[in-house]
């Protein structure tokens, strides 16, 4: 008979691509990542791993068994949320994933509601980009993912997730307002009156967020439609430092609703060409959605979309 933790680990090396990231992942050491991958070789009596340079790959027979794994885990899984759905108390631990901007808007009121409903539910977060967190949830690295999607920006599928709708959030220009004074407070309010378009920005400094991500790869593009590349001077993935940097007066960009949380803004936002909108939805685990950790979670979310605080 295999063993299921040794098989895990498996699929852990076939997700990651290499030992020291199990290790990292399992909080093991890479040692001992290696024997017992070695006593699973023993077991199933065929060759797993061979080595290529510095690295292991997989063998045919490898990738077998972790095909196989995959679906014991997701029965496993199944199994799980069943007997807790049978259960008359929400109790347990949910890990989530979520990006910047909703762990200061979306995640507080999410949490307050959580612990006067469900008192023994345990819910840990951690701040991750949406493509990382997806992958994250799909390893089994969380429970839950709060993701977003730009317009015109497709993410990959991932068969073993689901996708849930939370909201749809509008993306706005934003502009010093006219009492900063200083930098480019008064320059981007006149090229904001005159042009009346994004085309007013050219030459003005920019807050994005750093490259690689899907939000700044649209905000550029959305400028270079415009007719312009933009100056960005700051770059941080941090959206209330793009608040602070433009409402001081030293630079424009572009803000989701969101990050405003109820709140009134404290900089001039002007609606871009087309009222682009990003997306803004959750995903597990098909073999987790059941769980009543997971649905109570999910549920806590949407209400705190539509009733976020202050």
């Amino acid at each position: 008979m295999l063993d299921v933790r040794r098989l895990r680990l498996l699929r852990e090396l076939k997700i990651r691509g290499t030992l020291a990231g199990v290790a990292e992942a399992l909080s093991y050491s890479p040692s001992a990542v290696s024997q017992q991958l070695a006593l699973l070789e023993k077991e199933a009596g065929v060759e797993l791993l061979h080595k290529v340079g510095r690295r292991v790959q997989l063998t045919a027979q490898a990738e077998i068994l972790v095909e196989h794994t995959a679906h014991l885990l997701e029965r496993l899984e199944i199994a799980e949320a069943e007997m807790m759905a049978s259960l008359t108390t929400v109790s347990g631990t949910v890990r989530v994933a979520v990006f910047q901007s909703a762990s200061h808007a979306v995640i507080p009121r999410a949490l307050t509601l959580l612990t006067a409903e469900f008192p023994r539910l345990r819910v840990e977060v951690t701040e991750r980009e949406p493509e990382r967190g997806l992958f994250e949830v799909s390893a089994r690295d969380f429970d839950l993912v709060l993701a977003e999607q730009y317009p015109g920006h497709g993410r990959a599928h991932r068969a073993d997730l689901d996708r849930v709708h939370l909201a749809t959030d509008a993306l706005r220009l934003a502009l010093p307002p006219a009492s900063a004074g200083v930098g480019v407070g008064a320059s981007a309010g006149r090229a904001a009156s005159a042009a009346g378009t994004l085309a007013g920005m050219a030459g003005l400094p920019w807050v994005m967020e750093p490259h690689g991500t899907v939000s700044r790869s649209w905000a550029s593009q959305l400028c270079r439609d415009a007719g312009f590349e933009p100056d960005v001077r700051f770059e941080t993935a941090d959206l209330i430092a793009h608040i602070r940097l433009i409402e001081s007066g030293n630079a424009v960009g572009i803000l989701p609703d969101l990050v405003w949380a109820g709140a009134a803004p404290t900089v001039h936002l002007v609606d871009l060409p087309g009222d682009p909108r990003r997306t803004l939805f959750s995903a597990a685990r098909r073999s987790s959605t059941r769980r009543p950790g997971v649905v109570a979670v999910r549920d806590a979310l949407a209400r705190a979309v539509t009733q976020p605080d202050p």
